[in-house]
Parts: C-alpha cells; structure tokens; sequence
C-alpha cells in the first residue's frame, strides 16, 4: 500500500475570500486535519462544506499526535495540517511533525496561500530583497531587549509579529535598541475590516502607540529596515551612553544630548533614561 501525503495547508489570516480553491479541495478529500484550535478550524470548515474529522495539534501536544499522524500516513491516509491563521510553522505549530514526517520519507506536499509575513511586506515599502522573520520577541523585557540587540547590525529587513498588549512596549524598545530614525512599518488586522497601516520612524511609531493614538487591538506586524552598514554594529550603545550622561545630567538633559550623538528621538531616549534611572 503506498502511503498517505501530509499536505501543509495555509488559511486564511481574516478574509475568507482568501483560501484558495486547492486548499478548498484538500481541506474536503483528506481523511484528517490536524489543527491548532479545531474550534476555529470547524468554523472555515462549515463555510467551506467540509464534514473531515479534526484533531488538535497545538505546541503542548504536538509531540504527542506525532505518531499517531505518521500511522494515518503509513496506513495510506492523506493528512492535512492547518494553524489558526495563515501558513503552518511561520510561528505556528507543526515544524516538529513535518521534520519527523520528512525524516520518515513520508510525502509532505505545500499547499501556499495566505501568509501575514508576505502580505506585510508587500505593502510595506521597505526593502524585500533580503528580510530576517524574526516572529515574536521575548515577553519578559530584558529578553526582549538583548534579542532586539542582536538585530542591530542586521543588513536585511526585519519582520515581527506582536500582540496587542505588549505593542507599544516593543516599539519603544524597538526604537532604543535600533536606532529610534530607522524606517518602520505596523500593520493591523491584516485583511480584516478594521485594518490598518502605520509608516514613519521608529521613535515617531513609539510614541504614536505610548500616546494612545493608534488602537492596540487584533493582531500586529511590524517591519523595521536592515542596518545600512553590513555587519557593523552602532559605534554608540545607546544604554550605554544614556547610563553614562546620567552620572552627570537629568534625564531630560541626557536624552537631548543622547539624540544629538545617535540621530534618535528625544522622546523615546527621555523614555529609555526614565527607566535606566529607575533602576539605578
């Protein structure tokens, strides 16, 4: 008996008009689906008229269902992975199971379609040429910051996702980590009725989303430009040069000096000093 394909199958990321007429058709012929939230994955079935059998497959089981998906596969059964919202493994589960399936020989065919990376990036008016997904940062703030770090001499554009409430804490960090003059771009609720794009600097998005002036709710992502100098890192730790203009000055004086030395915003320099001094 030769055995089952695994299909990875991308949905929609909120415009159902979005799923493409292969992925309608696997999503209704395979004998299973594994899917991060069967309850949401049930929804797009009813609209679509699918009756296939759905399991969960979601990062603490995915493990688990492994096995149980390869026999379906080895019995000559055709599995399709979904996630919740565009193309499984881009911060999604399933890698672990495609890696083993791979690894085992068994077929795993793509089925393309909606991705909130590409969609981004293909209204974002930065640069595609070379681009970094980057997914989401570390929730905890030191974390988050030494990962921000490591991108800063990155020559490609950076791609993030992130959640609402924690938006305008990643774009202030954002803008201290990498320069608050870098060219950013938000986008929210991609494809969905209330979305919407924001494009200026770094420092001008940080305070734009600290002033309450852009709702933070749905879904985000956010595109920063790659570092002009390939492999250099700024010749000015910003933390470090904030620390240091404290020993001598208020932090108003000492984000004012700091915005002249790096070419960042004052406001989120003041910002990053407040915090410096806090912990002092």
């Amino acid at each position: 008996m030769n055995s089952g394909t695994l299909f990875v199958v991308a949905t929609p990321i909120g415009n159902l008009g979005d799923l493409g007429e292969r992925a309608r058709e696997v999503l209704k012929r395979v004998d299973l689906i594994a899917a991060e939230d069967t309850r949401r994955t049930g929804q797009l079935l009813a609209v679509i008229g699918s009756s296939v059998r759905t399991i969960s497959l979601h990062e603490h089981n995915e493990a688990g269902r492994i096995r149980e998906i390869l026999a379906l596969l080895a019995d000559g059964r055709d599995v399709a992975l979904v996630s919740d919202a565009g193309t499984p493994l881009l911060a999604d589960p399933g890698y672990r199971l495609v890696r083993v399936a791979v690894e085992e020989a068994f077929t795993v065919r793509p089925v393309p379609g909606p991705s909130a990376v590409t969609a981004a990036l293909s209204v974002a008016g930065l640069p595609t040429d070379r681009f970094l997904f980057a997914g989401f940062l570390p929730a905890k703030v030191g974390s988050r910051r030494e990962r921000i770090e490591g991108y800063s001499s990155v020559a490609a554009t950076l791609v993030f996702y992130e959640a609402p409430h924690r938006i305008s804490a990643m774009l202030s960090d954002l803008a201290a980590g990498l320069g608050g003059s870098r060219l950013a771009w938000v986008g929210r609720e991609l494809t969905k009725q209330f979305e919407s794009h924001r494009r200026g600097s770094l420092g001008d998005l940080a305070q734009l989303f600290a002033g309450g002036d852009e709702p933070a709710r749905g879904e985000f992502v956010v595109i920063v430009e790659g570092t002009q100098d390939a492999g250099v890192h700024r010749s000015l730790d910003t933390d470090a040069l904030l620390s240091a203009l404290l020993d001598e000055l208020p932090a108003s004086k000492a984000a004012r000096v700091a915005a002249k030395l790096t070419g960042e915003k004052r406001g989120a320099l003041y910002d990053r000093a407040l915090e410096l001094s806090a912990r002092a």
